[in-house]
Parts: C-alpha cells; structure tokens; sequence
C-alpha cells in the first residue's frame, strides 16, 4: 500500500479528457424513428419540403366571406348574408361564395374559394338560412396564411440540439418520420468488491449493498449514455481484465481503482493500455483516475459513494456528455447565495462541499465524509471551491450546483 506520489490537477484532468473526445467522432449517428427523438441530440439540420400551413384556413369558428362586404355592419346596422354551405376541418368547400353569401367555418378549416376573412360567430346572429353580421371585419382576418408556421427550405431544428418534445411536433407536422441523431455511448459499469450485495438486496452481516452501481447508471442515462451493467464483478485479476476489454465506449470502474493491495483495476489498466492520470488534487475524489484501453475510455472512480458521484460529475459525466454530442459544462442550474457561516478549504486541491439552502443563504453540510451518501440526499446542492482559495468567509456569495 502506498499513497500518491504526484496528483494531477482538476484542470490538467478536463484538458486530458477533451483532448480524448476527437478519437470517439467515428461513433457518428444513427437514424430513428423521430417519436423515439425526445432528449437525443439531432446530428444534421431538419429542413421543411412543405409549408405549414399548406393551405389558407380559419383561426376562429364564424364565417368565411368577403370582407368588404361587412364594412359600415354593426348591432344596430346588421348586415344580412346568405349562408350557402358549411367547412369542416379537412372537408372544403366545393364552391365559390359570390356576393352577398357566406360559408359556415370552423377552426383550422380550408377557406372557401373567394372568401379573404372569417367574421367571428359572437359577430352574428342566424335568422334561417341568413347570417346577420354585427361588425366589421378587415381582408385576412382571422385566417391563417399558407406557409405563416414554416415555408419549405425552412430549417425547422438545427444540429446539435437535444430535442424537446415541441420539437418533435414541429418536425412531425412537416412529414418527418426519422431522424439522424447523435448515437448515444456505450457505458460500461465495473464495480467491483467481494463484500457487496446487489442493489436492492437487504444488508447482512459484513456485507452492503451495492448503490454505485445504480447511482452510475442513473447519471449515464440522464448524461446521454447508453448503460451497460450485468452484475458486479468479483474483485479477481481474470475478471476484472475481462470486464475491461468487453464492448464498451466508455468503462467506469468503481471500487479496487485506488493503490491498495487489492486495487487490481489501475494495473491492469496500465498492462493493457495506459493510465493517463491516477490520484487528483481535491477532495473528495483524490484516487480518481482515467486512461485508455484500445479504442475506449477508462475512469477510475473511488469505491466511496460519495467521491464515486463527485468523480463521475467532474470527469467521466463530462467525456459522456461531449462524446454523446452534450454540452461538457455541468448540468446542473446554479444560484448565487450567501453562505451564513465560513467554508474552509486548503490551497492546492478543489474542495466539493455539500449544502443546504435555506431562502437566499446557503449552509455548509460537509467536504469529507466521502462514504456518507445520505449527505448528498440531504444537501440541497454543492459549492466548488478552487484550487487557489483557502474557502469563503461567512456571509460571502457562492455559486451553488443545484442537485
């Protein structure tokens, strides 16, 4: 057992992962159905080939007319029109309306033939087959223009947004029924340790259970990822190399990735690729490292659930995200508060201090107590504190990660 000899910055850390991201654009993009669409990253730009609307229709139920035919109407000047037929939604008109006719109209129907306007229904009033018109209303009004949504040649959705479901619409209500988008990275979860039970499985005796593995898979799924996580592996030389080399884009090794005697994972990293950094100024998180094994990224992330999560956010979330076509930055919203008592750092590491908020004022919970999980259940969101601070004074204004 020995401790680090050398611990690399949070900084030389990100620069090392970005300069990794180049090597996974093979990964490229797949096409799916576009229902299936919501949340993944579109990969190239979606242009319309048709207007929307491709026809002139009603906004209002009413009737369709001639406008210049209602000017001087009024409720005491009511102007009388022959109603000569009825559109419905995707049932036109088959005629054309001449002088002194209308046509009964209901939202999003075709306009007749020679009508330019709908004259609301709270406008009129019936007598038989009559409408009497009590106001005005001017050429256009209260329809809807071919092409007013989107106009053919439009680009409807742009590269490299992560789609919402209003997206969706729109690039339905063009025709649209795939889409390329970003493929999603394949992420492999190691965890490993003799001691540890399935997730779910009732503590016993000398043995816990797993809450990595299930932590992880929630953050690679919200991050873009595609999780891969059989059973946790036993903390044996064979399995664990086995474990490394199976298909993967991405593999996070958690737990046995430290210096210890049993720590097989950085070895044998180091045997069959390269450790590019082990051991970080921060805390927690200190043993974190990352290397490359053939074609995949390799994150050693700390048995402790607590360094486990915060190493995920700071290095492996974020290669994740770019590979997946994501934004790297944090994906957490932040807020500005005041702290109501000092937070303590040390010069030469990155601190993640745990907090609660209360209002506008931010309480400091905890910085080490990396095996305590339930400090993050408890905490309201989290204050990075850098490298070059001794911490902030009380009643100082940090930027807090919402959890």
């Amino acid at each position: 057992m020995r401790g680090f000899a050398n611990r690399a910055t949070v900084e030389a850390a990100w620069a090392w992962i970005d300069s990794a991201i180049p090597a996974f654009e093979h990964l490229n993009t797949e096409v799916i159905n576009a229902g299936k669409a919501a949340t993944r990253i579109l990969a190239k730009d979606v242009t319309s080939r048709v207007d929307v609307p491709s026809f002139a229709r009603s906004m209002m139920d009413g009737f369709a007319l001639r406008s210049e035919e209602t000017y001087g109407a009024s409720s005491y000047n009511r102007l009388p029109f022959k109603v000569v037929g009825t559109c419905l939604p995707g049932v036109p008109f088959s005629g054309h309306i001449e002088t002194g006719q209308a046509v009964r109209i209901m939202t999003g129907a075709p306009l007749p033939a020679g009508a330019d306007a709908v004259l609301p229904v709270e406008n009129t009033e019936l007598d038989g087959e009559t409408m009497l018109s009590l106001g005005e209303v001017s050429s256009g009004k209260h329809v809807g223009t071919i092409g007013e949504d989107i106009r053919i040649g439009d680009v409807v959705v742009h590269q490299g947004r992560q789609l919402r479901p209003q997206d969706i619409g729109v690039i339905s209500s063009i025709g649209v029924s795939h889409l390329s988008v970003v493929r999603r990275p394949q992420v492999r979860i190691l965890i490993t340790g003799n001691e540890l039970l399935p997730a779910g499985t009732t503590p016993i005796g000398y043995q816990i259970a797993d809450a990595n593995g299930p932590m992880l898979a929630a953050l690679i799924e919200r991050d873009g990822g595609e999780v891969i996580f059989p059973s946790i592996v036993r903390d044996e030389p064979d399995a664990i190399r086995q474990a490394l080399l199976d298909p993967a884009d991405i593999v996070l090794v958690s737990g046995g990735s430290s210096v210890g005697q049993e720590d097989y994972a950085p070895k044998l990293l180091a045997e069959l690729g390269e450790v590019a950094i082990h051991g970080i100024a921060m805390r927690p998180s200190s043993p974190t490292g990352m290397g490359r094994l053939q074609e995949r990224l390799v994150f050693l992330l700390p048995g402790n659930p607590v360094s486990c999560l915060c190493a995920y956010d700071f290095f492996a979330g974020r290669a994740i995200r770019a590979i997946g076509g994501r934004s790297r930055d944090w994906p957490y919203r932040r807020v500005l508060v005041r702290l109501t008592r000092k937070l303590v750092s040390t010069v030469g590491r990155v601190d993640y201090a745990r907090v609660q908020i209360h209002g506008n004022e931010a309480t400091p919970m905890a910085i080490g107590g990396a095996s305590i999980l339930s400090s993050t259940t408890r905490s309201d969101g989290f204050v990075i504190v850098p490298s070059d601070s001794e911490g902030f004074p009380d009643g100082a204004q940090v930027e807090v990660f919402l959890y």
